[in-house]
Formats: C-alpha cells, sequence, structure tokens
C-alpha cells in the first residue's frame, strides 16, 4: 500500500471533465456525474440524452456535442415512428379520422423549438454563431446544413458561448 497523497491514477491519465478519473485504455466513466447543463456533454449516453435535451429544452446558450445532437435525432425518428404507430392504431375507430397525422404533428411541434435551440448550442460547439440556424429556413440546403453540423468536430474556441453563471 502506497502513502502517496493524492493517490495516483492506476493508468497514469489525468482526471477527465468534471473531475471523472477515466477507465483503463482512456475510456471516460459512465457514472451518475454529468456536466452541468450549460456544459457540453460529451460521450453522452444514449438514454440520458433524452432528459437532457427536454432540460434544455429552449436554452441558446452554451454549447451541445456531436453525440447530444446525433442522440436527440434518433430519439426523435423514434418519437416519430412510435406516434405513427399509435395513430394507427387510433385510426381503426369509426369516429377518427386520422390520428398518426394529428399526433406525428403534435410531436414535431413539440420538438421544433428545442431542435433548434439544440442545433444553436451545436453551433455554439463548432464555433459558429447561432445566426446560422436561420439556414433551416430553406428546406433543402436546411437539411444538408443540419447533417454538415452534426458532422463537423468541436471546436475549443467554442467556450466562449458557455455562460457558466446561468446554471
Amino acid at each position: 500500500m502506497s502513502d502517496q497523497y493524492p493517490p495516483q491514477n492506476p493508468y497514469g491519465q489525468q482526471p477527465g471533465p468534471y473531475g471523472q478519473q477515466p477507465g483503463p485504455y482512456g475510456q471516460q466513466p459512465t457514472g451518475p456525474r454529468q456536466p452541468p447543463l450549460w456544459a457540453p456533454w460529451y460521450g453522452i449516453p444514449f438514454v440520458q440524452a433524452f432528459p437532457r435535451f427536454w432540460k434544455k429544452y429552449v436554452r441558446f446558450d452554451g454549447r451541445a456535442s456531436q453525440s447530444e445532437f446525433w442522440f436527440w435525432a434518433l430519439w426523435y425518428v423514434i418519437g416519430s415512428a412510435a406516434t405513427g404507430i399509435v395513430g394507427g392504431f387510433f385510426n381503426v375507430l369509426p369516429f377518427v379520422d386520422d390520428a398518426s397525422n394529428g399526433l406525428s404533428g403534435l410531436w414535431a411541434l413539440a420538438c421544433a423549438l428545442g431542435f433548434i435551440a439544440l442545433t444553436v448550442r451545436r453551433l455554439h460547439d463548432v464555433n459558429l454563431s447561432g445566426y446560422f440556424a436561420f439556414f433551416f429556413l430553406i428546406p433543402p440546403l436546411g437539411v444538408l446544413f443540419s447533417l454538415i453540423v452534426g458532422l463537423m468536430g468541436s471546436n475549443p474556441q467554442g467556450q466562449r458561448y458557455d455562460e457558466p453563471h446561468r446554471g
């Protein structure tokens, strides 16, 4: 037993973000510690991306990691499929006209503002102004732009958009 203080990491690596110790082979642990809402969560677990999206629903400040962006896109597709399936079951009722379009529309409407905010935060992470999100208003260009922003790597200079005082 060693008398070293502070104890040395057995892997010889520095602590990860927010005080986490990296695991063997350099991977970050998946523990209960989460970064604050103003900070991006790099390597967010798929399951955690859903509640984090709703917690940061209309936050246009700060940054969003690639994994936050793409995992939310996957959650959106899953939600769209689920609302379509549930709406399809209601369509067999004689007094329901088109439930699948109604439920899917509500889901899309509920997610729209949050996705715009997420895109602005993703733009901040690549060190671009959030005003580039206006490209979404041009339909064919908006889809292409979303793919490009999602694939761009993080830029450390994007930290200028962080606002830790907002919590």
